[in-house]
């Protein structure tokens, strides 16, 4: 599974969410959507942008984590 830290990104660099959507001309409802992990896909521009404002890696606010449910077998 796919895990979203963008939260943890944000307060890293001391920005808002709707301070990031101004910056990456995203609607606050869909970073919304991405910051609480229900997005199903994401642009790579879209990535790109969010990269860029907030001078980070694409790692840095993406990770990957074990399904546990495959992890028994």
């Amino acid at each position: 599974m796919i895990c979203v830290d963008l939260d943890l990104m944000l307060a890293k660099r001391k920005m808002t969410l709707t301070e990031l959507s101004q910056a990456v001309n995203v609607s606050l409802p869909n970073l919304s959507i991405l910051k609480t992990g229900k997005a199903k896909a994401i642009r790579f521009s879209t990535l790109s942008a969010i990269c860029e404002a907030l001078d980070c890696q694409p790692g840095d606010i993406l990770r990957y984590e074990g399904d546990d449910e495959h992890d028994a077998d």
